[in-house]
């Protein structure tokens, strides 16, 4: 083989192997993307509740919402 022949062989190794990686890559994003939206979605309702809560006491029953610093502080 001449050395055009292994480095052409060489170079379709590596796009490859970085084409592989590449759509591991975007696999892994999708995923991730996925979860932001889960986690957005629930932080809104988490946020929703918790307005609910601060205006309406009466429905979170004996919980009560304050501002004040921990004790340990």
């Amino acid at each position: 083989m001449s050395d055009i022949e292994e480095q052409l062989i060489d170079v379709q190794t590596r796009v490859a192997y970085q084409e592989d990686t590449l759509a591991q890559l975007n696999e892994v994003i999708t995923k991730q993307d996925a979860e932001i939206v889960q986690l957005k979605q629930q932080m809104r309702l988490l946020a929703q509740r918790l307005d609910e809560l601060a205006r309406d006491p009466a429905q979170g029953g004996d919980i009560e919402i304050t501002n004040d610093r921990p004790p340990h502080y």
